[in-house]
């Protein structure tokens, strides 16, 4: 059985993440269980912990990696997707825009 975390982040933080190869999920939020609605509190529990990564670029990243157990460190094999601001966000409402990991050296481009 796995764990779906989201993990919050900022693109520098998304960049040294895949250079290393892995995800460290200790900060990472987890749905209370696997509904669309607590998945959905989840992502934008961990945007909101991402705003406050994201300095001066105010653009929030969200990874969400299947894990074991919560706290694992996550390989780039095990992360799911990644859920960016492209554009700096004006609301902490705004929606973040998904890619799939093999996008992600084009959008840290």
């Amino acid at each position: 059985m796995s764990v779906r975390v989201y993990v919050p982040g900022s693109y520098a933080l998304l960049a040294g993440w895949f250079a290393q190869g892995q995800v460290p999920t200790a900060d990472g939020v987890s749905a209370v269980d696997d509904g669309e609605e607590s998945e959905y509190a989840a992502l934008m529990g961990a945007a909101d912990a991402s705003a406050e990564l994201a300095g001066e670029d105010r653009r929030r990243v969200v990874v969400v990696a299947e894990v074991r157990a919560e706290g694992d460190v996550a390989a780039l094999s095990q992360v799911a997707a990644v859920h960016v601001d492209t554009e700096p966000f004006e609301d902490v409402d705004d929606e973040l825009l998904w890619f799939a990991t093999q996008e992600v050296e084009h959008l840290l481009g």
